[in-house]
């Protein structure tokens, strides 16, 4: 992706370009899924799939190709829907993004206690303080993790937080999908 900023690693890069992906369709989207594929590997072992994918043109430093996945099942709870999931050998390692409401840490006191998983997400909905944020979160079969979160207030590719520990309950999810 042309707009996508330069980054230190692969991993770095994949989770941005999917960000200005999931971006470039707006706001209130599903969730969506991603197979990440060695760029290199790719281009030797299907180059018409490579090609389809406008990879002939790019250099040759190693990267990871992101592809997206069928769509995510919105009847079912997403821990439930990663709980299936088996990728092939030649899958390097995944990414998912999904939006989200979020409170402030100083709104943490004012959750109410006792209540259901439904009635903490309305009530998390109403909230004065909520934001909207959207979550991409990658991992690879080493273990390697990388995150990018975006808030919908600061729509811009240049307010765009990377790191590895962002969310860890999300990453630990897409990794388990890794383990035999």
């Amino acid at each position: 992706m042309s707009n996508t900023p330069m980054a230190a690693n692969p991993l770095t890069r994949a989770v941005l370009e999917i960000d200005e992906y999931a971006s470039g369709l707006g706001w209130d989207q599903p969730a969506r899924l991603f197979a990440l594929v060695d760029t290199a590997r790719l281009r030797t072992e299907e180059p018409a799939l490579a090609t389809q994918l406008g990879l002939e043109e790019e250099p040759e430093a190693a990267g990871l190709t992101p592809i997206e996945q069928d769509e995510i099942p919105a009847d079912r709870p997403l821990d439930e829907f990663l709980g299936t999931i088996a990728w092939p050998d030649a899958v390097a390692g995944c990414a998912l993004t999904v939006q989200r409401l979020m409170l402030p840490p100083s709104a943490e006191s004012q959750v109410p206690q006792g209540l259901s998983e439904q009635k903490l997400a309305a009530w998390v909905a109403e909230h004065p303080e909520r934001q909207e944020v959207r979550m991409t979160v990658a991992v690879l079969r080493d273990g390697a993790r990388e995150s990018a979160l975006r808030l919908r207030e600061k729509d811009s590719p240049t307010e765009v937080l990377t790191g590895p520990d962002l969310v860890p309950g999300l990453a630990e999810a897409l990794a388990a999908t890794f383990e035999d």
